[in-house]
């Protein structure tokens, strides 16, 4: 399993949310290119990040902090947040990021979504958002009726590179990860799962790897910046 440190961008700044509200918003680090490259200098492989401000508008906000990160580091890099049209995902990729994350056009232009995995084979993955066992969108402000299993399984001949699941129920709530859910969507398809949302401790995921499922990965955010998560410790567990 692969530590997905996570960089939520809000206005410039390197922030957290509580259950996704924006008004609950607790700045870590007002420079995100420094936190990337301590999160990279630590042995991180990867990071994860979200264009907040973005996800909200439909369009990128906080593009110069991304820009900053992949100037300062060497890891890959996967982004999501306000991507929701095939010149984003071009601009996004042509300026370094390994892998662009599609979450509200999943649902409302899955054709955009098939056609960006096929155009950038291994660039594209899904975000899949969940609150209470149904799919949120356009920032989590949106809730669908839509299962959260169901739309994963529209894509999964699609060629998509991996899926992110996040229960907003548990995201920052430091409160454990929902791994039974977790576990069943990822028996449920075939596409490479990373688990988001409620990491806050190293036996969150050992319960995460121990789930019974095979997981791509576990992404933490504000564990790592309150240190309840040691962050080599973390690394090590997951490489073990």
């Amino acid at each position: 399993m692969i530590l997905y440190p996570a960089i939520d961008l809000k206005d410039g700044n390197c922030v957290r949310l509580y259950k996704g509200e924006m008004e609950q918003a607790t700045v870590f680090n007002d420079n995100p290119a420094a936190q990337a490259k301590a999160f990279e200098d630590a042995g991180c492989e990867w990071l994860h990040l979200v264009d907040l401000n973005g996800a909200f508008a439909g369009e990128p906000v906080n593009g110069a902090a991304v820009d900053a990160i992949l100037r300062e580091t060497h890891v890959p890099a996967q982004l999501g947040g306000g991507i929701r049209d095939m010149a984003t995902i071009e601009a996004w990729l042509d300026k370094g990021l390994q892998r662009v994350i599609l979450g509200t056009v999943a649902v409302e232009d899955p054709s955009l979504v098939r056609e960006a995995a096929k155009t950038f084979p291994g660039k594209v993955a899904i975000g899949l958002d969940a609150r209470n066992g149904l799919v949120a969108t356009r920032g989590w402000a949106e809730e669908t009726d839509i299962e959260v299993t169901a739309l994963a399984k529209q894509f999964e001949d699609a060629g998509v590179a991996a899926l992110i699941y996040t229960d907003i129920n548990r995201d920052g709530a430091m409160k454990g990860p929902n791994v039974e859910a977790t576990a069943a969507l990822a028996r449920a398809v075939t596409i490479p799962l990373i688990a988001s949302g409620g990491v806050s401790s190293l036996q969150d995921l050992r319960d995460l790897k121990n789930s019974g499922a095979h997981l791509d990965g576990a992404i933490s955010g504000r564990a790592l910046y309150d240190g309840a998560i040691d962050l080599k410790e973390a690394l090590d567990l997951l490489k073990s």
